[in-house]
């Protein structure tokens, strides 16, 4: 198993290396002069050497690869520089919101768990049946649901209507753990609700592939009750393809939560990303983009170890 982990840790190190090369290749290329952007209004009435001062005072007018070489020589030793818009280190700007996206993905991955693998479990035991069809229907429906319009709806019926939940903002955990998740129940709702429908269409697959494996056949026969085979020796066996998706649910929260943060203004990486971009701070994008594509790979890594403790086929593979 060790050497499983430390197999894929390594080949982990260039997949890193080549998305912080793209990412900051693409930060690089945003259309517009991060000089004159972050200048403001003293842009209007400073000179062209006053301008190329300020792009030599944070290197923004060496090459992209010295660039480059420089970020990343400091993101090696935890520097990821300072915000060109509040001259804050962007680690503090980052520790401040990856807490509330973190919380928000733990959420909405729960959501998706508690609703998913049951419905899917039950559909798979009912096939052909009533349940099974409402079940199948309902899934396919919310897959293609936008997550966006069913948070606006979210908050129209329990905000507006009801007035049982807040409409937006955030209120942290450590200030009131009630207010707190008052405050994430929808937006984590709204996120977990999609991978829901996901996860049950995947478990009624996997449960109906292992339900006419012999072994179930023989654990029936030997007269164990119907909910003991089919929790303890159905559902372990099919939980390879869910554990995948629950290592691309939380990559896709943590990387995606743009829309659903703006939606219920939440204070998370979302919006760091997108206010960074806005206001051409490239230390403060990239920083936050680098949070995220580490959070993205480290989910489908954690995902992988899960396989091989499921499955002790896959590590000696």
């Amino acid at each position: 198993m060790k050497a499983y982990m430390a197999r894929r840790l390594l080949q982990m190190m260039p997949v890193v290396l080549l998305a912080t090369v793209m990412m900051f290749l693409m930060v690089y290329l945003l259309p517009g002069d991060p000089a004159i952007n972050l200048m403001g209004e003293e842009a209007a009435v400073a000179t062209e050497e006053q301008i190329a001062g300020f792009r030599a005072r944070y290197g923004l007018d060496k090459p992209f690869i010295v660039q480059y070489g420089v970020w990343l020589k400091n993101a090696l030793q935890g520097d990821l520089g300072r915000s060109f818009r509040n001259k804050e280190p962007v680690t503090e700007s980052i520790a401040a919101r990856l807490p509330v996206t973190l919380e928000l993905a733990i959420l909405s991955t729960v959501i998706a768990i508690f609703m998913g693998i049951p419905a899917g479990i039950v559909s798979a035991v009912k096939r052909n049946t009533v349940v099974d069809m409402i079940v199948t229907s309902f899934s396919v429906g919310w897959v293609a649901l936008p997550n966006f319009w069913f948070a606006i709806l979210l908050i129209m019926v329990f905000s507006v209507i009801l007035g049982w939940l807040p409409v937006a903002g955030y209120v942290p955990l450590v200030q009131d753990p009630l207010g707190n998740l008052r405050s994430l129940l929808l937006p984590a709702f709204a996120l977990g609700a999609n991978y829901a429908a996901v996860m049950a269409r995947q478990t009624r697959s996997g449960m109906l592939e292992v339900l006419n494996q012999d072994y179930i056949r023989t654990a029936r026969a030997k007269g164990l009750r119907e909910q003991r085979v089919i929790l303890l020796h159905a559902l372990k066996n099919a939980l390879i393809p869910i554990v995948t998706l629950l290592g691309l649910h939380l990559g896709r929260v943590l990387g995606g939560t743009v829309i659903i943060e703006t939606v219920f203004a939440i204070p998370g990486m979302g919006l760091l990303v997108i206010a960074s971009i806005r206001g051409r701070d490239y230390m403060a994008a990239q920083g936050a983009i680098l949070v995220i594509i580490l959070g993205v790979l480290v989910s489908n890594l954690l995902a992988d170890f899960a396989y091989a403790y499921l499955d002790p086929r896959i590590k000696y593979s």
